[in-house]
């Protein structure tokens, strides 16, 4: 994931969709730490979106700047809220896009005239929606937010109004151990 050196001038917002359209408004809601509205635009009904992977990609990237015990509660919801959609035990790269970066190739992008988005929504497989690619969402998610548990532990370790909701972040993330 280290190799993903992307800025939020660089992400096609405007070409991703969210849970309500899309991602054109995510630069303003990062800058501005909305994170309640982020939460509602990337993860909806177990649902992630085109634009999760580089929200979490940004968030985290600023994760790490911050002193533990500024970190937003309502931040770390929008963590909680991604890991509750992802199937832990199911994630593997297998039949996701090889790398990260890869979901930004034209052929994943919504055209950038929106006139014509509600008749792409009723396609059998809307653009960035094709199942390698909609799989890449959860994957990339889950890598994204495993990559982060050492900035998680430490903001734990030293915030303990967010350690209950990091504790439950962490465990949600660890595979279920199998039995044989």
């Amino acid at each position: 994931m280290n190799s993903l050196a992307q800025t939020i001038s660089s992400i096609p917002w405007h070409r991703l969709t969210t849970a309500y359209g899309r991602g054109t408004d995510i630069p303003q809601l990062l800058e501005t730490r909305q994170y309640e509205e982020l939460a509602n635009l990337i993860e909806h009904q177990s649902t992630l979106w085109q634009t999760t992977p580089w929200v979490l990609l940004m968030l985290l990237q600023e994760l790490i700047k911050q002193e533990p015990e500024k970190v937003s509660p309502k931040e770390m919801e929008l963590y909680l809220a991604v890991a509750s959609a992802i199937a832990v035990d199911h994630m593997n790269s297998q039949g996701t896009v090889k790398t990260m970066n890869e979901l930004l190739d034209e052929k994943y992008l919504w055209p950038e005239n929106e006139e014509e988005d509600e008749l792409r929504w009723e396609e059998e497989e809307p653009p960035g929606y094709e199942k390698e690619a909609f799989f890449s969402y959860y994957y990339f998610s889950y890598m994204l937010l495993k990559d982060a548990f050492p900035i998680f532990t430490a903001i734990m370790n030293s915030n303990d109004q967010l350690a209950p909701a990091i504790r439950e972040l962490l465990r949600m993330l660890e595979p279920e151990a199998v039995s044989e």
